[in-house]
């Protein structure tokens, strides 16, 4: 039997249904058969991407978080939310989107669970290299998109600041230090863009 047999899912109630989140509260079977109530954000998931030019240059984008009330610069990022889509199309199209570059080649640079103790979110962070100026198709930028800056700071820099808190978007902190491993390594440890990802929450 698996840790997870050991967890049975009672019942199950939706509170809250959004556009990009949905709040469950869930009754679970515990290990020793008593029962706890568990409230869980479910997620679409979404991709980030690291994108590293041949100088060794990380593009960051600056944006608004109104959650957090301030802005933030973090690695460009986006939802999955287009039914169908592979993650790595995703991928490309943020980074079109919110930086005007495409990139030659792909890999998968890590997978984050976000907040397992609350979300089931999942994020795939892709590495991206060979960056090129592209055209962004009649995107039209809307919300906090509208002030978005976008920059490119040597890698090490970015580390940096990461570690001395200027950075502290989760994802992107992640992403930015295993770049530094991967970069160590001669990125001998990626896997390919289309890797399975079984973490992905389904819709």
């Amino acid at each position: 039997m698996s840790e997870q047999d050991e967890y049975e899912l009672v019942d199950s109630e939706t509170v809250f249904e959004g556009r990009i989140i949905t709040v469950h509260r869930d009754t679970v079977r515990m290990s020793d058969d008593s029962t706890s109530i568990r409230e869980v954000v479910d997620h679409q998931g979404a991709v980030v991407i690291l994108a590293l030019d041949d100088e060794g240059r990380v593009v960051l984008v600056n944006q608004y978080r109104h959650p957090v009330r301030v802005r933030l610069d973090e690695l460009p990022a986006g939802l999955l939310d287009v039914e169908g889509e592979p993650a790595v199309d995703a991928a490309r199209r943020e980074l079109r989107e919110e930086t005007g570059l495409e990139a030659d080649t792909w890999h998968v640079l890590l997978d984050l669970y976000s907040s397992p103790g609350f979300s089931n979110e999942a994020s795939r962070v892709f590495l991206a290299r060979g960056l090129r100026p592209v055209d962004r198709e009649g995107f039209q930028a809307t919300g906090e998109e509208l002030t978005m800056t976008v920059e490119r700071e040597p890698l090490a820099k970015a580390v940096h600041r990461a570690l001395s808190g200027s950075i502290t978007n989760a994802a992107s902190v992640a992403g930015l230090l295993a770049a530094v491993h991967g970069r160590a390594t001669d990125w001998r440890d990626l896997r390919p863009a289309d890797a399975p990802w079984p973490a992905r929450p389904q819709a």
